[in-house]
């Protein structure tokens, strides 16, 4: 216990000390929330939720499934969400109780002593646990250099039967995006290789329909990974990949094989929501402009030390846990929540705030972040 108290001790002593955040409408707390990854606010909508609750029958309202896929007797709604996930991309489709579950479980199922996994630099910590619980030999690209991913490819892709490309479409934690064309280009010179392609934040807000921006690249993509917790509003997560990798998942995903399945509701929930997000293009443009418009406001304040381009996440990189921190909760005095990112989530030096933008914002919400931005700016804190 010495130890970890230390280590406890050590993270507070530099900033990193991360605590679960109270429940700012339980404390009567008034604040503008950008943390969430509610994207198109559909989390916040009562009346899609009431008119959810009265298309349910008795059947729909099952609050745990009991067991796992593999051993559920109740899978009508799984299949529904499946087959229209597989309708709406043209291939087949597989559910995972998260996007951590179905980064680990599938990564780990791929990978073995004859594959190599290259990945990029900033991947999510569920791929990089996925490439540690495989076996195989990994190593990561510099950011978005897809010259350096081919130079590895070269010279290190000939001495394993697979080679397994992986990279976010959009990245969680800089808001940038990788160049699809470039990672297929890539695979297609080399026959032993895999793209594996995370679009947890691009799913409703980027590409046709909102189904992501791997979407004109389905044929060459070999799993496309989407979540149902963040832009839509839900739980747990989907792969898009073909008829056999989906049945080799449903034996060698250990998360998926010894997990108790999804909830019948949250499936019957997605289903719901997905038939309606895929026509919300008034949203997705009108969270298009907010982006805009807050990107601007962040660069007019001077806050960040470099200038940040528009995105659903903007980082605002202060380069300081503590500094982080202490405007965190200037922001927040002022009716704006937006929560400082620090080691490990970042490398050292890049700390940050991070803005995660939805469809419910509006100008007049803008004007508020404007304006809390240029205050606490000006306080030089």
């Amino acid at each position: 216990m010495k130890t970890i108290e230390k280590t406890l001790q050590h993270l507070a002593d530099s900033g990193n000390l991360r605590t679960i955040p109270h429940d700012t409408a339980a404390t009567g707390e008034d604040v503008l929330d950008l943390t969430s990854n509610d994207y198109l606010g559909i989390a916040g909508d009562v009346k899609l939720r009431r008119s959810f609750r009265e298309s349910l029958d008795d059947e729909d309202f099952m609050l745990t499934a009991s067991a796992s896929r593999l051993l559920a007797t109740h899978q009508r709604q799984y299949e529904e969400l499946e087959e229209l996930l597989a309708g709406l991309y043209g291939k087949p489709a597989l559910l995972f109780n998260s996007g951590y579950h179905a980064n680990t479980g599938m990564i780990a199922a791929l990978g073995d002593k004859h594959t190599l996994i290259l990945a990029d630099r900033l991947v999510h910590a569920s791929i990089i646990d996925g490439m540690r619980l495989s076996g195989a030999r990994f190593m990561r690209y510099a950011h978005n250099d897809y010259g350096h991913l081919e130079m590895l490819l070269r010279k290190f892709g000939g001495e394993y039967a697979r080679v397994l490309i992986v990279s976010e479409s959009v990245f969680s934690m800089d808001g940038d995006r990788s160049d699809i064309a470039a990672l297929v280009a890539s695979k297609r010179l080399h026959s032993n290789a895999l793209l594996y392609i995370d679009e947890a934040h691009a799913v409703g807000v980027c590409g046709p329909r909102g189904l992501g921006l791997a979407v004109p690249y389905l044929d060459d993509v070999d799993i496309l990974v989407g979540t149902l917790g963040k832009a839509l509003a839900s739980q747990g997560a989907y792969a898009i990949l073909s008829e056999t990798l989906r049945e080799y998942m449903v034996n060698a995903a250990r998360s998926l094989v010894f997990s108790t399945a999804l909830p019948p509701l949250s499936a019957r929930w997605s289903a719901y929501v997905i038939r309606r997000s895929v026509d919300m293009e008034d949203s997705r443009r009108h969270l298009e402009s907010v982006c805009r418009d807050v990107a601007s406001a962040v660069n007019a304040s001077g806050l960040a030390m470099h200038e940040v381009s528009p995105s659903h996440i903007i980082p605002i990189i202060i380069g300081d846990a503590a500094r982080a921190v202490r405007l965190s909760k200037a922001l927040k005095l002022r009716g704006v929540l937006c929560l400082p990112i620090r080691v490990p989530t970042v490398p050292p030096g890049t700390e940050r705030l991070r803005l995660s933008l939805n469809a419910s914002i509006s100008d007049r919400d803008i004007q508020h972040i404007a304006e809390a931005f240029a205050e606490v700016a000006a306080m030089q804190i």
